[in-house]
Formats: structure tokens, C-alpha cells, sequence
């Protein structure tokens, strides 16, 4: 019997990668500390340009959803800590 082409033991073809030699650094190991530090900065404003920033109308209705839904939750909060309250008077007198 006969292996399969390409089976694990006996592999085709040898992996160009590991004859290769790893770089060290690559560009970042040229550049000094200052160097990466404006790359970096750089990248953060290429990145934020990318952003799809809401309207102002967008922005006044994603808040007012927001506070309502901060307010809903403080009130469902405070009328299960008030039932709680009003338990533990009723145990324990």
C-alpha cells in the first residue's frame, strides 16, 4: 500500500516558510521610540476618519433613549429595594 499525496507522513512538498529566515524587528525595529509613538498616533487618526459619526438628530434621539432608560431602570430599582425593605420589616418586625 501506498501513502496519500500530501498525507501527514510523507508531505509533497517541503513548506517554503521554514527555509525562510525570520526578520528581525522588521520596520518597527528602525524607527526609534518617537518613530513608533508618531506612527501609532498616525493610525489612530486613519482609524477615526474611518468612523461613521451619527447626525445630530441621530445624537438627540440615542440620548433621550438612553435617559429614559436610565430613568425606567433607577425606577424599577428603587421599587424592588422599597419591596425589600418593606419585607425584611415585615420577618424580621
Amino acid at each position: 500500500m501506498t501513502d496519500a499525496v500530501g498525507s501527514i507522513d510523507m508531505p509533497d512538498a517541503e513548506d517554503a516558510e521554514s527555509k525562510k529566515k525570520g526578520r528581525k524587528g522588521g520596520k518597527r525595529g528602525k524607527k526609534g521610540p518617537l518613530g513608533r509613538l508618531a506612527v501609532f498616533y498616525r493610525q489612530i487618526i486613519a482609524e477615526l476618519r474611518k468612523v461613521v459619526w451619527p447626525t445630530r438628530s441621530q445624537l438627540t434621539s440615542y440620548t433621550t433613549v438612553v435617559i429614559i432608560f436610565v430613568v425606567v431602570m433607577i425606577g424599577l430599582v428603587t421599587v424592588i429595594d422599597f419591596g425589600f425593605q418593606e419585607a425584611v420589616k415585615y420577618v424580621f418586625g
